[in-house]
């Protein structure tokens, strides 16, 4: 067995990513396929020899040996290891990895033949947690946070013929992470998302932010490499403007439009192109405008009830992963649909891009959240910048979505001083980024007398919405209590219940008084829904949740098995009796 090569000193060595290219629009080399890889639960590639390692740092990744002396004892070989599907998770392809947690090794070799005049980005959609990414021998950097995505300019580290890309992915807990070492779902590790060689001209776009404010649009475009006239054109609408780029590389364009705007019910989207000398992208943009007024949530001014259901990114099927492509992003997404939503919380992380464009082509609006999740470390200034990361690497990839309405920066987080100066911090920092959407978080009830439950939970003074998780009926009570119970809100703002349900094994029958039936679930159900629509101000609800996933917090026999059963259908996407009554309630409202 070959030694696996050691990367102590490029832990400290390697350079942050750049922010992510979209890699929507424009021309692009999928990686994806069979990587071969290499489990290292004793991270031997990364401590060993860590002192000699800091001198010799360029040699990393070595395909086939560390040293130059070539008589070195070798232990490890990529060409002879087994292998897995990218995009995917490790857990759900070997069983071998279903619950691990640690280091794992991927190579995949790369025939590239290079284009004049052309520059090359390395782009990964998500990577599950920690990752440091080597092309040829070369560190290109590091990356920590599971669910957005970060790419790297390769064009002066490929070269012609064939090229070999290692990836070390590590996906442990830690005590510092977000998430923090105590989550409710499958840590899934690995390469979860697209990997793809994204192609671009030496002068290039490099983002590009749209707002519109009801009547006029406004677009920003800022460019790489040098300053070129820019032109953007929305043929349906009859624009095209062009406008000179900023010594800084900005090019600002301001114009009206009269569109149908987008919605649930009419989700319009219109071809868009930027272009800029040698360099042109696509897109399809939706106009709409989202903000509260009292207690009322107004889309394009009128009033609208979140009729929602919350989604974990995990597949429909017999063995659940992470969802891999637009198919499995579909099989959720037309489940909700038929449910009758039209506002999907993707929880408690960032969802694929695939998931997101996907959603706002069908009509859903949609809250988008980073997994500050239950109690992380507030007090670290390091967790905190970990946070901000993950929030801006979100909003930079879809900020131009029509469908995301809402930017969620936690989850159940515990009231403390320092909590609400780590959140208010994030909050602060959306709406500088972002000032176009609501800003919220799920928080929790207090419990100063179980029929009176009261929400007056600081947070709310900061966020747009009042939205909040609560079990009446599972994990307090019986659903017969929900008869009794008078909720007391913070008034002048939206209430949304960002949670609320019980669990059920499909297929469970007998009494509605005996757990995980599901006619137990059915009568919570009903009992929630009559309890909510009495709760002033209620403006969404968010069913948790619309399917089984897997949680090694849940292992209880015969009845969860490594599942959280709280979904309205189960991991097959078999339909629990609680999907009629909230598939019923929604047609009513």
């Amino acid at each position: 067995m070959k030694r696996l090569p050691y990367l102590l000193a490029a832990l400290l060595l390697a350079a942050l990513p750049a922010r992510a290219l979209s890699p929507y629009g424009r021309e692009c080399i999928s990686l994806g396929g069979q990587w071969n890889y290499i489990i290292d639960p004793m991270d031997t590639g990364i401590y060993k020899y860590q002192m000699q390692l800091q001198k010799q740092h360029k040699r990393y990744f070595a395909d086939r040996h560390f040293y130059q002396d070539k008589s070195t004892l070798i232990e490890y070989d990529f060409d002879h290891s087994p292998t897995l599907q990218v995009p995917g998770d490790w857990n759900s392809q070997a069983e071998k990895l279903y619950y691990y947690e640690g280091s794992v090794w991927y190579r995949r070799k790369v025939d590239f033949h290079p284009v004049a005049g052309k520059r090359w980005f390395l782009y990964f959609g998500a990577v599950n947690y920690k990752c440091m990414v080597g092309l040829n021998n070369t560190i290109l950097g590091t990356h920590k946070g599971g669910f957005t995505p970060f790419c790297f300019d390769v064009t002066d580290v490929l070269k012609e013929g064939e090229n070999s890309l290692v990836v070390w992915v590590n996906n442990t807990r830690g005590a510092s992470e977000v998430p923090t070492v105590n989550f409710d779902w499958w840590n899934y590790g690995g390469i979860t998302r697209d990997v793809l060689l994204i192609s671009v001209p030496e002068v290039y776009i490099r983002d590009w932010r749209l707002r519109f404010d009801g009547s006029e649009v406004a677009i920003d475009v800022f460019l790489d490499g040098g300053k070129k006239p820019v032109t953007v054109e929305i043929p349906e609408l009859g624009i095209n403007k062009k406008a000179c780029a900023c010594k800084d590389g900005k090019a600002s364009f301001r114009f009206k439009v009269s569109a149908e705007l987008w919605s649930p019910g009419n989700p319009r989207l219109y071809d868009i192109s930027i272009s800029s000398g040698e360099d042109r992208i696509t897109d399809r943009v939706g106009f709409r405008t989202i903000r509260v007024e009292g207690d009322r949530i107004l889309l394009n001014g009128k009033p609208v009830f979140l009729k929602g259901v919350a989604v974990h990114d995990e597949t429909i099927s017999v063995n659940p992963g992470r969802c891999r492509n637009m198919e499995d992003a579909r099989a959720l997404l037309e489940t909700a649909k038929d449910l009758g939503c039209n506002f999907l919380r993707l929880a408690h992380y960032p969802h694929s891009e695939q998931m997101v464009r996907l959603a706002e082509e069908m009509g859903f609006m949609l809250w988008e959240e980073i997994p500050c999740y239950w109690n992380i470390d507030w007090s670290s200034e390091e967790t905190y910048a970990n946070a901000e990361n993950q929030l801006l690497e979100m909003i930079g990839r879809d900020a131009n979505r029509a469908a995301t309405i809402i930017w969620s920066v936690a989850n159940e987080t515990p009231r403390t001083p320092e909590r609400l100066a780590f959140l208010g911090r994030l909050i602060a920092k959306a709406r500088e980024t972002d000032p176009t959407r609501l800003v919220s978080a799920a928080i929790q009830k207090d419990k100063p007398d179980f029929y009176h439950p009261v929400i007056d939970d600081e947070l709310n003074r900061l966020t747009d919405l009042v939205s909040f998780n609560q079990y009446i009926g599972w994990y307090d009570g019986k659903p017969a209590d929900c008869d009794s119970v008078v909720w007391t809100v913070p008034p002048g703002k939206p209430v949304v219940i960002s949670e609320f349900g019980g669990g059920a094994l499909y297929g469970n029958h007998g009494s509605d008084s005996e757990l995980f039936t599901e006619e137990y679930l059915e009568l919570l159900y009903r009992k929630n829904i009559g309890m909510m629509e009495k709760i002033p101000g209620l403006s969404g609800i968010c069913p948790w949740c619309l399917k089984d996933f897997r949680s090694p917090k849940r292992p209880l026999p015969g009845i969860q098995d490594d599942f959280n059963r709280k979904g309205l259908v189960d991991e097959q996407g078999r339909r629990k009796q609680a999907f009629g009554v909230v598939k019923e309630y929604y047609a009513s409202r």
